[in-house]
C-alpha cells in the first residue's frame, strides 16, 4: 500500500519543520509556497535560534541571522540588553527551501486559491495546477482561513516601513508610545526597519501612510539616534495585521494547522517563530498517529488541540504582561485594552500540593501520540510525565499514599533524589 500523499501549504519556519519532521518518518512530502511579497526582518533570542537548529532549519540560519545590539525604551526606562538576532527573513525564507531540498522534500511555487475537500483534499494554484492530497498541513500563516470559533484579541496593525542607507553596525531597539509601540533595526548592509504597531482603526488610507510613518519617525530621539536623516524621508510601507488569533479547531482525522494557522501571538510577546515552531515540532508526531494508528486518532487530535490552546494563552499572557509593565500609559486607550487580555490568570500560577494530582494524558511515546499517568499542577494543567527521565507519576502517587519521601526515591542516583526533591519543594510538597 502506497504511503499516503501529505501536503503542506506554506513553507515558513512552521510548515518546514513539520515537512521535514514528516519526511524524516518515511512520508512523501510536497510544499506548496509563494514567495513573500515583502521585505522583512525579526527579532530573535538565542531560544528562537536553538528551536530552529534543533527543527532541521540550522543551515538557514547560518544564511540569515545576525547579532545586534539592542535597547529598550519603556516605562520611562533606557536599558541597554545584551542583544537579539536579526533575522531577515527573505534570505531566511530562500535558504528554507534549500533545507527542504536536502531533506527530500519536493516544493512547487504557487499561490494557493482553493482548497476542495475531493477524495481527499484538491488544492488549485493561481495558475491552474491542480494538487491532491491524503492529508493536509496547513501552514500559511495568517492568510489560511479561519474557524468561525476563533479567538481574538484586540485588533492590532502594524505598520512596517524599509528604507536603505549606508551600511553599518547591526543594531535594533524597542520603544513605547502613547497610542503603540515601534521596533526598529539596522542590518549591516544599510537596510532599516521601522515598525509602529496600533490599533486597528482611525488610521490614514494606504497612500497617506508612508507620510503618516514619517512624521511618527520625526517625533521619535531613538529612531534619530538610531539611523540617518533617511529615516525622517517617506519609505515603503507594508501594513499587516498583528492582532493575537487562536484558530478554533486545529486538527482532523486528515488535516492539521501549525504556525501561525493555528494560533498567532501579539508581536510583543517576542515569540512569534518559537511559537510557530512549538506547535509545529508536535505536528509530525500527531500526523503519523492519525495515519498509522487510527484506534488513537481522538487522542492524537486532542494531545495537538490542548497543546495549542496551552501555548497560545500562555504567550498571550506573556504580551499581556508585557504591555502592564508599562504603567505610565496603562489609562491610554491602547495600553488598556491590552493590559487585561485574554484574562486576568497569571502567567505562572503559585504551587500549591493538595491541587497536584495523577491522571492519564496524551503523551508523546516513541513517535506516537500514547497514554500515560502524569503528574497534573497548577502551572502544568496538560500534565508532566518525566523530569530529566524520571516518570514523576508513580513518585507523586506514592507519596499522595503517604509513603516518606526516602522511602518512595528508593535507590534513585543521588542527583536524581536532589532534582526530585527540588521539584517536589517548588510545588509547595514540604
Amino acid at each position: 500500500m502506497p504511503e499516503p500523499r501529505i501536503l503542506v501549504l506554506g513553507a515558513g519556519p512552521a510548515g518546514a519543520a513539520t515537512a521535514i519532521g514528516l519526511r524524516r518518518l518515511g512520508y512523501p512530502v510536497t510544499v506548496v509556497s509563494d514567495w513573500r511579497r515583502f521585505a522583512a526582518v525579526e527579532g530573535v533570542s538565542q531560544r528562537v535560534l536553538e528551536g530552529l537548529r534543533h527543527a532541521g532549519l540550522g543551515r538557514a540560519l547560518s544564511e540569515a541571522a545576525m547579532p545586534a545590539t539592542r535597547q529598550v525604551h519603556w516605562n520611562g526606562e533606557q536599558l541597554h540588553m545584551n542583544r537579539e538576532y536579526l533575522l531577515d527573513r527573505q534570505r531566511f525564507d530562500r535558504a528554507l527551501r534549500d533545507d527542504l531540498a536536502r531533506a527530500g522534500v519536493a516544493v512547487v511555487e504557487g499561490r494557493v486559491r482553493e482548497v476542495l475537500r475531493a477524495s481527499g483534499h484538491q488544492v488549485r494554484l493561481d495558475d491552474g495546477r491542480h494538487l491532491q492530497a491524503d492529508f493536509l498541513v496547513e501552514a500559511r500563516g495568517r492568510q489560511a482561513p479561519l474557524a468561525a470559533d476563533r479567538l481574538r484579541g484586540p485588533e492590532t496593525v502594524s505598520l512596517l516601513n524599509l528604507w536603505q542607507a549606508e551600511p553599518g553596525a547591526p543594531a535594533s531597539a524597542v520603544q513605547s508610545l502613547d497610542d503603540g509601540w515601534a521596533w526598529m533595526a539596522r542590518l549591516a548592509d544599510g537596510r532599516c526597519y521601522w515598525q509602529i504597531t496600533l490599533n486597528a482603526e482611525g488610521l490614514p488610507g494606504k497612500a497617506a501612510l508612508p507620510d503618516y510613518c514619517a512624521a511618527r519617525r520625526s517625533e521619535s530621539a531613538l529612531v534619530a539616534a538610531l539611523f540617518t536623516a533617511r529615516a525622517l524621508e517617506p519609505a515603503q510601507v507594508h501594513a499587516r495585521s498583528s492582532t493575537a488569533i487562536l484558530a478554533g479547531e486545529c486538527v482532523g482525522d486528515d488535516w492539521i494547522r501549525v504556525g501561525d494557522a493555528a494560533m498567532a501571538v501579539d508581536p510583543l510577546s517576542g515569540n512569534g517563530i518559537f511559537q510557530s515552531l512549538s506547535s509545529a515540532l508536535q505536528a509530525p508526531v500527531v500526523v503519523n498517529t492519525l495515519l498509522r494508528r487510527p484506534a488513537r486518532a481522538s487522542l492524537a487530535r486532542q494531545f495537538h488541540q490542548q497543546r495549542v490552546e496551552q501555548l497560545f494563552l500562555r504567550f498571550a499572557r506573556m504580551g499581556r504582561d508585557f504591555y502592564a509593565q508599562e504603567q505610565a500609559r496603562s489609562g491610554q486607550p491602547f495600553w488598556a485594552r491590552r493590559v487585561g487580555w485574554p484574562d486576568k490568570q497569571p502567567l505562572h500560577l503559585a504551587a500549591n500540593w493538595p491541587s497536584v494530582a495523577v491522571a492519564r494524558r496524551p503523551v508523546l511515546r516513541d513517535g506516537w501520540v500514547d497514554e500515560a499517568e502524569v503528574v497534573v499542577t497548577a502551572d502544568q494543567p496538560l500534565g508532566i510525565w518525566h523530569l530529566q527521565g524520571v516518570a514523576l507519576a508513580p513518585v507523586v502517587r506514592a507519596l499522595l499514599a503517604g509513603q516518606a519521601l526516602d522511602e518512595v526515591m528508593g535507590n534513585q542516583p543521588q542527583e536524581q533524589r536532589m532534582m526530585l526533591r527540588r521539584w517536589l519543594a517548588g510545588q509547595g510538597y514540604a
